[in-house]
């Protein structure tokens, strides 16, 4: 959001009658009030690139089991 914006008295005085009574706006001035709260939203943060993960194949290493002789 811009430091600049701020609501015009055209608009506050449909949102004033908005607040009065509810079903007496028309379409426009709905339109108007919408239009009004979505440009004066904070802006979203960028969203963060995530890196490429690269999996590498690994050779499983081969595991032996020599031989023990017991001893009597």
């Amino acid at each position: 959001m811009a430091a600049n914006e701020k609501t015009s008295p055209a608009v506050a005085k449909i949102a004033s009658k908005a607040l009065k009574s509810p079903s007496s706006l028309t379409p426009a001035e709905i339109k108007k009030l919408a239009a009004s709260a979505l440009t004066q939203a904070a802006d979203k943060p960028a969203a963060k690139k995530k890196k490429a993960v690269v999996k590498r194949k690994v050779a499983a290493k081969k595991v032996t089991r020599k031989a023990v002789k017991k001893k009597r």
